[in-house]
């Protein structure tokens, strides 16, 4: 079995730099299918999602080719097909952009359903409600849907809930619609940015990205372009945290401060000193880290994906601490996890009380999703003894080399093969 191993390893100091975000990535690598010209993408993570996605567009005619300086070129002239392998397709959650961005140029898409992280079942209604008010129509089968469209037209869409992946594939779908589509309550994610950014580099006509309210006016071409990735704020995020978990110090380089304004915020609480630079921001630990009250919600505010790293650090706060998940309520598989390790956490009905200062023991945990899986990591940093992480491909999806990453800051980590004796005992091999 594939497990990380992290031995009691506190007092991190060092720098990382921050690849390209994963949740625009898959965004941007669907979009470019719009274009009638090839696309090239700069600072894509070489990330199990993507490689998904590699295998995915090949089956179909897309072709993907990552060059020597790392860049991604997608040439979408050779698509011959747009029904795509129902079991890829459901290995991730986002393959349902490509939806988007093939249904106006094809007219019919089929693909899995959305899978990933396994946390809560994430409801795919405010997707359906666009594609229909753009006149396609959906079927559902056991273990694929397709959805079909003569002629995709804009639409006035409110979103009922605010939602960056309903967001940006509407606006997918709306670039080569014929017509105006407006997107009222739209999400503001710099992610939903940057996907703007692109389409309108290949020629699209998107305004009001990054506002609650998104026009889109229809074209009938898009060329090629290049363009670079945002770097991914939850993986800096995460780090940022790792400093007040173990102690130290941690900059993180290649990022937009600006995205992280509330974890900046809410870590200065909680008792970090924070330094800002232009594209680069460090965290030392405090003296004495204090209990908090957080409380998630869609950008700008506290996000979802930064909650569990959050967790870990407020066990070993002083106080109690809160936790109120209002995005995902069923977002808490890392609790049980960290409760093996001796963590005192209570959850009911979405939110989570953590008594601080737990005294965290090494142990055999598992991870059912990426960020979780992070969580896991910052608190086998300052459990005394070893901890073995199993469930290791949900983190590759959304990290590239997240055991190297960690190594670079001074944490005693490693990736193994590990067997159980007859005792329970653990022998393993460096993988």
């Amino acid at each position: 079995m594939k497990a990380i191993r992290v031995d009691y390893s506190p007092g991190v100091k060092g720098t990382v730099h921050i690849p390209g975000a994963k949740n625009s990535s898959l965004a941007l690598l669907a979009a470019a299918c719009l274009s009638d010209e090839v696309v090239t993408l700069q600072g894509i993570p070489n990330i199990g999602d993507f490689r998904v996605i590699c295998k995915m567009g090949e089956e179909v005619g897309l072709k993907i080719e990552r060059d020597l300086l790392g860049d991604v070129h997608i040439d979408p002239t050779g698509i011959h097909s747009t029904t795509f392998d129902p079991v890829k397709s459901s290995s991730f959650r986002t393959a349902y952009y490509f939806v988007g961005a093939l249904l106006a140029k094809y007219g019919k898409v089929s693909v899995g359903y959305p899978g990933g992280d396994d946390f809560v079942s994430r409801p795919m209604d405010q997707h359906i409600k666009a594609f229909e008010m753009m006149g396609a129509t959906l079927t559902y089968h056991k273990n694929y849907y397709v959805v079909e469209a003569k002629e995709l037209t804009g639409a006035t869409i409110y979103f009922d809930t605010i939602t960056s992946g309903a967001t940006m594939n509407a606006m997918l779908a709306a670039t080569r619609a014929k017509g105006e589509t407006v997107l009222y309550n739209a999400a503001r994610d710099p992610e939903v940015v940057d996907t703007a950014m692109l389409l309108n580099e290949m020629g699209a006509k998107v305004t009001g990205a990054g506002t609650s309210t998104i026009r889109i006016t229809g074209v009938s071409h898009l060329h090629g372009c290049t363009h670079r990735v945002i770097p991914d704020r939850l993986i800096a995020g995460s780090f940022l945290i790792a400093a007040g978990v173990a102690g130290g110090s941690i900059t993180v380089k290649d990022v937009i401060p600006e995205h992280l304004g509330s974890l900046i915020s809410k870590l200065k609480e909680v008792g970090l000193e924070i330094e800002l630079g232009d594209q680069e921001i460090t965290a030392y630990a405090g003296s004495k880290l204090k209990a908090s009250r957080v409380r998630t919600a869609m950008y700008p505010g506290f996000a979802t994906d930064l909650q569990q790293s959050m967790t870990t650090l407020l066990t070993q706060a002083h106080g109690k601490s809160i936790i109120a998940e209002k995005i995902f309520p069923k977002r808490f598989n890392h609790v049980g996890q960290l409760r093996k390790m001796g963590a005192d956490i209570r959850v009911r009905s979405g939110v989570a009380f953590v008594k601080g200062k737990a005294h965290l023991q090494g142990a055999m945990v598992h991870t059912s999703d990426i960020r979780a899986g992070i969580s896991l990591i910052l608190a086998g940093i300052v459990a005394e003894g070893t901890t073995y992480i199993t469930g290791v491909e949900h983190i590759e999806r959304g990290y590239e080399d997240v055991v190297q990453a960690f190594q670079s800051l001074g944490v005693s980590v490693s990736k193994e093969n590990i067997n159980f004796g007859r005792n329970n005992d653990v022998s393993n091999d460096v993988m």
